[in-house]
């Protein structure tokens, strides 16, 4: 039987959290990891800087250890910058900061999903909501001579701190239906329903960012923890035109053409 949770037949696949990963990511020539509050926002501002992002699993003893080796800093917890930690998640922490080339950058949701697709071997990009038409220019163009590539769309979402059960965040749904909408546009082929979903919730939003990411879930959480500015960036739309690419341990930028 095939697994019904695959989306075969379809070029634009979308899911959410790991175990969707595995399920629309299997056989993808490209996936997309989204998660806009905040790894991937933060991703696409390093990229613009030219800073090498490691994403790393665990915020611990561990990351230090692997900051170490590639010769990197640590992105440490928000509440935790001070001046000999200046980085943290926050994208404005990674834009304000000076002389930074490589760059640890721990998640429980991005840069977990990420470091779980590499291991497939497929090509595994950074999306956000600003850089979501750049990036599927640049798959677009990638794929152009393979009418049968497939695009897997991975949605981070959120986890519930009562029982870490995955959390679907709507800015997640928004980041990954940009991408398959600017897809979509491109010609680049079929859209599963999943796919189908998030291009429309997206649309229904267009024109109202920032306001919309302000009044979500997750967009409340983080201006109710004193970071509106991280809620800010991830509202600019199409301000970038980088795309992050995991190539060995580490995103680096490439861009659109």
């Amino acid at each position: 039987m095939i697994n019904p949770y695959q989306q075969a037949g379809y070029r634009v696949r979308v899911d959410w959290g790991p175990s969707g990963a595995d399920a629309v990511g299997a056989g993808a020539a490209v996936v997309a990891v989204v998660d806009v509050l905040s790894f991937t926002t933060a991703l696409t501002v390093a990229a613009d800087l030219g800073i090498e992002v490691f994403p790393y699993r665990w915020r611990d003893a561990s990351a230090f250890e692997y900051a170490r080796r590639h010769d990197a800093l640590l992105a440490v917890g928000r509440s935790e910058v001070d001046a000999r930690h200046p980085v943290s998640l926050s994208p404005a922490t990674i834009r304000s900061a000076a002389g930074v080339r490589r760059l640890v950058l721990p998640s429980p949701n991005g840069s977990t999903i990420a470091q779980r697709l590499a291991e497939t071997g497929a090509t595994v990009v950074g999306v956000s909501l600003r850089n979501a038409a750049a990036a599927a220019a640049w798959t677009a163009a990638r794929l152009a001579d393979d009418p049968d590539a497939v695009v897997a769309v991975v949605a981070g979402g959120e986890r519930w701190r009562a029982d870490d059960s995955l959390r679907p965040a709507v800015e997640d749904l928004w980041g990954a239906g940009a991408y398959a909408d600017a897809l979509d546009r491109h010609g680049f082929g079929s859209l599963s329903p999943e796919a189908e979903v998030a291009a429309a919730a997206y649309q229904r939003v267009a024109g109202r960012f920032p306001q919309v990411l302000q009044d979500c879930a997750s967009g409340r959480e983080l201006t109710g923890y004193g970071y509106p500015q991280d809620v800010a960036i991830a509202a600019e739309v199409g301000a970038s035109r980088v795309v992050p690419v995991l190539a060995g341990a580490s995103f680096r930028a490439d861009t659109a053409g």
